[in-house]
């Protein structure tokens, strides 16, 4: 038995302090406060006296880091991106696609999920399965994704990812203003799979009938979607606006002005709102030329750029934490939910984002600046 214990603890909605976790065999078994509780006779105590325990955070869209790319579909590179973001706090991620000819993004989700069914426990982030972002988005908001592997939606296309996923699809980035993409998100909300809206060119209508359809969510807020005008506020006033849809935000002050970012918190709330890195393979590697996918990216500082266009980010998500936290004027509670909680909650998965009896200890300690000390995945402090 481990006993851990800090300064305080928060989960969404609540703070304790002087908190005693009892973690067994990866699951947490109490929760405490040292204040009622000893700590068990014969339990090895892990005391953090100045620091803060959170649920591990969870990136629901990330293409890779410390030099690896998603699409590599390489082990060793996963587990070393892993070890990274066990680094910098997160416990649990999806592994994000990037637009590319149908086979080799098939093979590339294949692999990533053969790699996600035999993951090991220790102390490694957690693939919690795939974001598909694209092939199925606008010509014309496309970013960097390659406009000659785009596709239109279709059942078909959709049932091959799905079959190839062997079930760990768990989400996907759509433009739903597209021929056959309201039946594709219907289709993928009866299996399971939520939908992101995202990389369109749609209007406040397309968004409206995509959550008809069953679309939960907004892919990187602002990036790659029309503007938002007086006159016109597009698939970006909808997610502002529109109590059914989460929307993500990349809070690296490059891709969204910071000014920006305040008026998204307090347009979408603390109750919705998801950080997110779109981080690449760049990610703690420094300036250089990368890959993203099939084509080179450029990264100096915090730019990741590609034709001239930014092309991910360098960003982690302790970084967005801490962001938010200076742009918006949030304590560091608040800002920890929307990389915890409310991505689970969007996903519909009660076992992650969560430090609660029975849950996997998936625990992050930060100091009160939200700056990560160490983690905890399954109960085993990160490799």
């Amino acid at each position: 038995m481990q006993a851990i214990t800090a300064a305080k603890l928060y989960t969404a909605n609540e703070q304790i302090g002087a908190p005693l976790v009892l973690v067994e065999d990866g699951r947490i078994i109490a929760i405490h406060s040292r204040e009622s509780h000893a700590v068990p006779a014969g339990a090895t105590l892990l005391n953090y006296p100045d620091a803060v325990l959170v649920p591990g955070l969870v990136d629901l869209h990330i293409h890779g880091a410390a030099g690896y790319d998603v699409m590599e579909a390489e082990d060793s590179g996963l587990r070393r991106m892993a070890a990274f973001l066990a680094a910098h706090g997160v416990s649990s991620f999806l592994a994000t696609t990037v637009t590319s000819e149908s086979s080799a993004l098939l093979r590339a989700v294949e692999k990533i999920a053969a790699q996600i069914q035999q993951w090991p426990e220790h102390g490694l982030a957690r693939p919690a399965g795939i974001h598909l972002e694209g092939p199925c988005i606008s010509h014309s908001r496309n970013g960097v994704h390659p406009l000659d592997a785009i596709q239109q939606p279709s059942l078909e296309f959709f049932d091959r990812v799905y079959q190839a996923s062997g079930g760990t699809l768990r989400l996907m980035t759509v433009a739903p203003e597209l021929p056959g993409a309201l039946e594709l998100i219907r289709e993928a909300t009866r299996r399971g799979v939520k939908v992101s809206i995202g990389h369109t060119d749609g209007d406040a209508e397309d968004a409206r009938a995509a959550v008809a359809a069953g679309a939960t969510h907004v892919t990187h807020t602002f990036n790659a979607m029309r503007p938002m005008l007086h006159r016109d506020p597009g698939v970006a006033g909808e997610a502002l606006t529109n109590p059914a849809l989460f929307a993500e935000i990349i809070a690296d002050g490059v891709h969204v002005d910071p000014r920006v970012v305040d008026i998204f918190v307090r347009c979408v709330g603390e109750e919705r709102s998801v950080l997110v890195t779109d981080a690449v393979s760049a990610t703690g590697m420094g300036d250089g030329i990368y890959r993203l996918g099939t084509f080179e990216i450029a990264v100096k500082g915090l730019r990741a750029e590609a034709g001239g266009h930014l092309a991910g980010s360098v960003l982690t998500l302790d970084q967005a934490v801490r962001n938010v936290m200076e742009f918006a004027s949030l304590p560091l509670q608040a800002s920890v939910r929307m990389a915890t909680a409310n991505p689970a909650a969007m996903l519909g998965d009660d076992g992650i984002g969560v430090i609660r009896e029975g849950s996997r200890a998936d625990i992050t300690v930060l100091t009160a600046k939200g700056e990560p000390i160490t983690s905890f995945i399954a109960g085993r402090e990160r490799a």
